[in-house]
């Protein structure tokens, strides 16, 4: 019996088998991520009871994007993808797994948590870009968009039940199982990578490129379009999307809760991103520059309001407009990179575009978690939320009229046009 489904529909990457056949593992494996993304942050609390080492060890997390992001997109141009994968994932399984045992005999230390996340960082850097451009070899170029909309959802889903389900571990069991779950979910991810048949890829034919970093910085820079779109995810990513320092703090210092009230939190995130997700695949016709920076600026009031709110009541209901003004604004950004890159230098755009979005991080966590405890949580969320109310507004009265797509976006003639200029 086959798999029918619109060839225009909402759904239509699932018309191909290895998509079947890879999203409920990614699912899953988007599950235990989570799960060990409030699991960490927890340890550390326990460990340390400081915002600042909270926000160091998402520094060291992210750290690793400066160093391996491009190399990952220099990878996933040249390279078999799915042997990537596979490569990725058992190394994030490893560090998952070391971490939960360490955490389940007692024996775990902060420095242990340091240098685990720097090995997740690692792998996630070298990941992300290999990933994001797997797709095109799923789907094929047609169904990219509707395959970058699906995958947020996958990934939001992921942010739905894990958070929650940590913290019901965590309030039951202590944070060991979280991570040990996480390591396990990697491994379906492995099995799909494995299942999948080489043969429905769409290998598209490309044109002969460098295959050097270099040559990605100068397309992306001769193209206003994307990196407009670069420097607003920055300025989000940096200062906005930082949920998981906002509400570990808000949730303990703020509103005095425990850990399945953090938990929570997360899942009230998780419902608007899911449902920004599952909207943006209605979206594809605004996928335009230009609408990144107004949903960006939507976003940066929401993070306003945010700080003001003033139980934790009132806090979770409002998160999920955070949460959807968030993924739409993502969606769309990561959407124009790849949909309006020539395939042949694709892997390398979207290493920059993940150094720039998760760049910041590195820089942005540790300011962020001392500012919360020099100044309070709540005027750091403001701060925050100004800093990209700011920027966007800029970027919009600089750019707003040099953000169109050019008739062609081949390298060759994206590059000979920027020679001329």
């Amino acid at each position: 019996m086959g798999f029918n489904v619109k060839v225009d529909g909402n759904w239509r990457s699932f018309r191909h088998r290895n998509y079947r056949i890879l999203f409920p593992a990614s699912t899953i494996s988007n599950i235990g991520s989570w799960a060990q993304r409030v699991a960490q942050d927890w340890l550390v609390l326990e460990l340390t009871n400081s915002g600042t080492y909270l926000g160091i060890v998402t520094a060291i997390q992210f750290t690793p994007f400066l160093f391996f992001s491009l190399h990952g997109g220099a990878f996933a141009d040249r390279f078999d993808k799915r042997k990537l994968l596979i490569g990725t994932n058992a190394l994030g399984a490893f560090s998952a797994i070391t971490l939960g045992t360490l955490v389940m005999t007692n024996q775990v230390e902060l420095w242990h948590v340091f240098a685990l996340a720097a090995v997740l960082g690692i792998s996630t850097a070298i990941d992300a870009p290999v990933r994001q451009t797997f797709a095109a070899d799923i789907v094929g170029q047609d169904d990219l968009p509707n395959a970058v909309s699906l995958n947020s959802a996958n990934f939001n889903a992921g942010r739905l039940v894990g958070p929650a389900l940590s913290g019901l571990l965590i309030a039951a069991f202590g944070t060991g199982p979280s991570f040990l779950v996480n390591g396990i979910s990697y491994l379906f991810a492995i099995g799909a990578l494995m299942a999948m048949n080489e043969k429905e890829f769409f290998h598209q034919d490309r044109p002969k490129s460098k295959t050097n970093v270099r040559e990605g910085l100068h397309y992306a820079l001769a193209r206003p379009d994307i990196y407009v779109v670069m420097l607003i995810v920055f300025f989000l990513g940096t200062f906005g999307l930082n949920f998981q320092i906002f509400n570990a703090l808000m949730a303990t210092q703020e509103f005095g809760k425990g850990p399945a009230a953090y938990g929570l939190l997360g899942t009230f995130v998780a419902i608007g991103s899911f449902s920004g997700a599952i909207a943006s695949a209605r979206l594809e016709r605004f996928r335009k520059t230009r609408f990144v920076i107004l949903a960006g600026g939507a976003f940066a009031l929401a993070i306003l309001v945010l700080s003001i709110l003033p139980n934790y009541t009132a806090y979770a209901i409002f998160l999920p407009i955070c949460g959807v003004t968030a993924l739409i604004t993502m969606i769309t950004a990561n959407s124009i990179v790849q949909v309006n890159s020539d395939p042949a230098i694709r892997g390398r755009v979207m290493g920059i575009y993940l150094l720039i979005f998760m760049g910041g991080t590195p820089a942005g966590s540790p300011v962020i978690g001392f500012m919360a405890e020099a100044i309070g949580i709540r005027s750091t969320i403001a701060a925050c939320g100004a800093i990209c109310l700011i920027a966007t507004t800029v970027i919009w009265f600089k750019f707003k009229d040099r953000v169109d797509v050019p008739a062609d976006i081949s390298v060759a003639a994206v590059l000979k046009s920027a020679n001329r200029n």
